[in-house]
């Protein structure tokens, strides 16, 4: 288990109610400043992403204690995963491409001794940077870097390092308890200057030293003057995707995987037949995730599981989601249901590896209200959708108060 980040949902409330006094005026003020054991920010990324914390939840204990104006800058932060979430969802093809891609950049490094040798020390935390190679050495004993680290880290691996952007999107993934296929890929295409054209971002030494206080000072070794990548231009939008909810008739199946770990809004206080647990935490990455990673979400999925006891009947697993797909007729028939739900999976590795049952339609993705009422909001860039914000924010106070 992983000591900073203990994956039960009872540690993620204690963190977020030791977290409330700070999301106001601390959080605007001290946000950016990467200091030791990261005092100024809510570490609560890790259970978000897997809904051991659902967005509506920490939002509604924030705004509980503060106003919108006074907890902006932490709202916006929640609402960017929720912004990158919907944008890949009008754009599946992104991720598509960034496997694609990640493919050939393995495959490039069979062929090219040093971009092995400067991945391995990029990842190794061995390229002389000090400021880089402590981030990497964090990330791989911690499973969790601060963000504006995130960014400073990015842009060294692109323009300094002169390393593939999937890559070090691939690293993250592979070591982030945080993990998103949607935030993670996006936030690298960004600071390569892909996902805005033309506009990049380049980490300064002058930066990283004032908001790491003085640890840090990699000075001339950074690339100031590098030019944003260039690259195709993104697919075009499609529409959101539809929630397939209907009356639940018969007997029924749950697919619970680690993309949403609070699944209360599926079952309504009625229980399921059986539930048949998926963890496909391993579709990360052609490369083997991280042990932090893999107890993180293995803890979370029992957490679940016992959280919701006899409201999931019988269950099976976890499995892999290849062995789900395999598996899947026998299980439907054991427990002679009529009906499989489950959670909308996001793009990511969950959804891909339960493809062919998804476009067979032999599960039934219901989407939170959350998700679909503001994917459709991600057009464009986070600014159009950030105008947004107090609509969908009003949206949850009326929800909860229904």
């Amino acid at each position: 288990m992983n000591a900073s980040h203990p994956p039960p949902r009872e540690a993620a409330l204690r963190r977020l109610n030791d977290f409330l006094p700070h999301a106001g005026r601390d959080y605007t003020s001290k946000r950016n400043y990467d200091l030791p054991g990261h005092p100024h920010v809510s570490v609560l990324s890790p259970y978000i992403r897997h809904r051991l914390l659902t967005e509506e939840e920490v939002l509604s204990a924030v705004l509980g204690r503060f106003s919108l104006s006074s907890a902006e800058k932490f709202v916006q932060e929640v609402f960017w995963r929720t912004y990158w979430k919907g944008w890949l969802e009008l754009r599946p093809g992104v991720w598509d491409d960034y496997k694609s891609d990640l493919d050939l950049s393995f495959a490039r490094m069979t062929d090219d001794p040093g971009l092995l040798s400067d991945w391995e020390a990029a990842c190794g935390g061995e390229t002389g940077i000090d400021a880089f190679d402590h981030w990497a050495k964090e990330l791989v004993e911690t499973g969790y870097m601060h963000n504006h680290a995130r960014m400073w880290f990015a842009s060294i691996w692109v323009f300094t390092l002169d390393l593939p952007w999937e890559l070090g999107a691939d690293f993250f993934l592979r070591h982030l308890l945080d993990g998103d296929p949607a935030s993670n890929t996006l936030s690298w295409r960004w600071v390569a200057g892909l996902q805005t054209r033309g506009k990049h971002y380049v980490a300064r030494s002058s930066n990283i030293s004032k908001y790491t206080e003085g640890r840090f000072n990699p000075g001339y070794r950074l690339n100031t003057q590098a030019m944003p990548l260039d690259g195709p231009p993104a697919p075009e939008r499609q529409g959101p995707p539809l929630t397939g909810y209907r009356a639940r008739t018969g007997r029924i199946g749950l697919v619970l995987t680690e993309e949403d770990l609070a699944p209360g809004f599926l079952l309504k206080g009625a229980p399921v037949d059986a539930t048949l647990v998926v963890n496909g935490a391993t579709g990360r990455s052609p490369k083997p995730i991280s042990e932090n990673v893999r107890t993180f979400i293995e803890g979370a999925l029992a957490d679940c599981v016992a959280r919701h006891g006899e409201l999931l009947g019988e269950v099976t697993g976890p499995v892999t989601a290849a062995e789900a797909q395999g598996g899947f007729d026998d299980w439907v028939a054991q427990h002679d249901l009529d009906q499989v739900v489950m959670a909308y999976a996001p793009r990511g590795p969950a959804r891909d590896g339960l493809a062919a049952l998804l476009a067979e339609d032999r599960i039934t993705e219901i989407i939170r209200d959350y998700d679909q009422a503001a994917w459709p909001f991600a057009t464009a860039g986070f600014f159009k959708f950030k105008a947004k914000i107090p609509t969908l924010v009003a949206a949850i106070g009326r929800a909860q108060a229904a």
